[in-house]
């Protein structure tokens, strides 16, 4: 029996560590209530009939499996639907978000532009001649320069709360839905970049998830 045992955690431990390290960290925030920051990183350490032994960023757990295996014919199946659990209570999608996709074409003009304004718009006298802002681009068009120069604070402002606020959205409708992990770096890419170019960001991770979309769909048939 024991060899038996260790041959079955040989074949599921390291097939659901590299192919299901979301679904062991939807396991610790469903049924722990573990937080998404604390179950970063996880992985599976043992399996048994009874429980699952999972390692993360927030420490060691254990995950009961009640009722306890019969046999381990029945983990994979047993395995699926407790992720498929999961996904229904924590509200979130089946497909994980792994990935960012950097700007590219007039994405990342618009990222370029918004990086120039928040540098613009950061202190009057970008606006002023004598700045290199003014002697590079401004003195062109002094009019537009001269109207801008006291409204700076006000602009800034202005992007910060709008580009704020899509970052909100973009960590309580897009990263947590789609199991991004609080606090992880990939989390902070799509924070980042959203906090600098807004909805772009957005419109690239919907590509990602209906490319992956597809990708499951395909898989089925």
């Amino acid at each position: 029996m024991a060899a038996q045992d260790q041959v079955a955690k040989g074949r599921i431990i390291p097939h659901m560590n590299s192919e299901h390290g979301d679904s062991i960290s939807r396991y610790l925030e469903h049924f722990l209530h573990v937080s998404s920051f604390a179950a970063r990183n996880a992985k599976l350490e043992d399996v048994s009939f009874s429980s699952l032994t999972i390692r993360s960023s927030g420490g060691r757990y254990t995950v009961p499996l009640a009722p306890p295996l019969a046999s381990w014919s029945e983990a994979r199946e047993r395995l699926i639907a407790m992720d498929q659990e999961a996904v229904k209570g924590l509200d979130r999608s089946p497909i994980t978000v792994t990935t960012y996709t950097r700007p590219r074409g007039w994405h990342l003009g618009v990222f370029l532009a918004c990086l120039l304004g928040y540098f613009s718009f950061s202190r009057p006298a970008n606006f002023q001649p004598g700045s290199y802002l003014y002697e590079i681009l401004l003195k062109h068009v002094p009019s537009f320069a001269e109207f801008m120069a006291p409204k700076a604070y006000i602009a800034l402002a202005s992007m910060v709360v709008i580009h704020g606020t899509e970052a909100y959205l973009m960590a309580t409708t897009k990263l947590r839905k789609h199991s991004v992990p609080v606090g992880s770096s990939l989390w902070w890419t799509w924070m980042s970049s959203t906090f600098i170019e807004g909805f772009c960001a957005f419109q690239r991770i919907d590509a990602i998830v209906r490319k992956r979309t597809k990708e499951v769909e395909g898989k089925k048939h």
